[in-house]
């Protein structure tokens, strides 16, 4: 039995609409490794339900499994937006979000969240931040005056399958994601602390 194998054991069930959204997401897109899938998922989830918020921002929806997830902890009256930039992927997320009972709970946007986010006047309680690992910094400084004070920022891939401590590796993305790491590890304004769930994730509290 390796690692994944006991994680998932130990987990408990996966819910049979995020099941299938991961097995329709592995046959329908191209980079199906994309997906959170049910370890971040849980994750997620639990975050969300200990926050419990009224209003969440999720940059990047790809397939829609991490919003399912998020939108476990919203209030009543909570609503969960979420932008991707592939207009190809928003037919299928939505499909998923009426499966799992979740369409007035989720509002979808298509196109470059740099564009459409300072047009949401909304202060949020929780934003996840799952895009162009490139433009992170651009997102982080965009979003961060939409944080309510108090409120939680998640940033995954951090630690960018490993390549990220490796100086040997000097290519954009990397590069990008070290710049954006130092960034945010001197921002006086948050509390930080780093989950190395799957491929690393900051957890961010607003001052």
């Amino acid at each position: 039995m390796n690692l994944q194998t006991y994680i998932y054991e130990h987990l408990g069930d996966e819910r049979e609409v995020l099941k299938e959204l991961y097995r329709r997401t592995h046959l329908h897109t191209v980079y199906p490794e994309m997906v959170s899938g049910h370890e971040q998922g849980r994750l997620l989830g639990m975050f969300s339900r200990m926050i419990h918020p009224e209003r969440i921002l999720e940059i990047g929806t790809f397939t829609g499994y991490s919003a399912i997830c998020l939108a476990e902890g919203l209030t009543p009256e909570g609503k969960l937006h979420t932008i991707e930039q592939n207009d190809e992927l928003t037919e299928l997320a939505a499909l998923f979000f009426k499966e799992a009972g979740l369409s007035d709970k989720i509002i979808q946007y298509t196109g470059d969240a740099l564009e459409i986010i300072p047009e949401l006047n909304i202060c949020f309680d929780l934003v996840f931040i799952d895009a162009s690992k490139k433009h992170y910094l651009d997102y982080y400084r965009v979003v961060f005056d939409k944080v309510k004070k108090g409120g939680y920022i998640l940033i995954d891939n951090i630690l960018w399958y490993n390549k990220i401590f490796d100086s040997k590796i000097r290519d954009v993305t990397t590069e990008k994601l070290r710049e954006f790491n130092m960034f945010v590890s001197k921002d006086v304004r948050v509390e930080r602390a780093i989950v190395r769930n799957r491929d690393g994730m900051f957890v961010l509290q607003k001052k």
